[in-house]
């Protein structure tokens, strides 16, 4: 009927913590500065210099994401998007129906969540262009583990929907290498579940 008024109940939110352990290793990978510094060069047509001769420790180093305090951490995005994949394994709820009805939040400026365990250098030999190979070195955690901490919608999603949703996400991983990557750079790596 013309002229009635909406009636909108308030939304609930809620925020949960919840307990992940690596199901298989962790490779993480953050741009370096001077990668970006790179990319921002070509992109403003600066002459690129030739490349220095790789020093794998600064390589391995450049690549930590890491918190204000120095601890590593994992981008919370990651999660977020892992726990929105995580849909595909169930009949009852869309992914884009989950994107403004999920949140993980991380700490700090780049809002990163803490992963612990202990870091090795990681050696992993890469396709680029061309054809052509090279070695990448980047930081593996095997174990490692999380507490993701989780806002979301509770008029549209329980705290079990929640948990069982980061449950099957974990099933495509975080990370470089996980069964999700885009290409044909997936992998079994960043696989995870909730501790129960």
């Amino acid at each position: 009927m013309a002229g009635d008024t909406i009636q909108l109940q308030p939304i609930v939110i809620e925020t949960i913590r919840v307990p992940i352990v690596g199901q298989t290793p962790l490779v993480v990978h953050a741009w370096s500065e001077k990668a970006k510094t790179t990319m921002r060069d070509k992109q403003g047509g600066k002459v690129v210099r030739k490349k220095d001769p790789k020093d794998p420790q600064a390589e391995y180093e450049a690549a930590f994401h890491r918190l204000p305090d120095g601890r590593p951490g994992f981008p919370a995005s990651g999660f977020k998007a892992a726990t929105i994949q995580g849909a595909r394994c169930f009949d009852n709820v869309t992914m884009a129906s989950l994107k403004a009805a999920i949140f993980v939040m991380g700490e700090g400026p780049d809002q990163l969540v803490p992963i612990e365990g202990e870091p090795e250098m990681w050696e992993a030999p890469v396709r680029i262009a061309m054809g052509t190979t090279d070695l990448r070195y980047r930081p593996r955690f095997w174990p490692w583990s999380a507490t993701l901490t989780v806002k979301f919608n509770a008029l549209l999603l329980s705290q079990e929907a929640v948990v069982n949703l980061i449950n099957a996400g974990g099933l495509g991983g975080v990370g470089e290498w996980r069964p999700t990557s885009p290409k044909s750079y997936s992998g079994s790596y960043g696989m995870y579940e909730v501790k129960r």
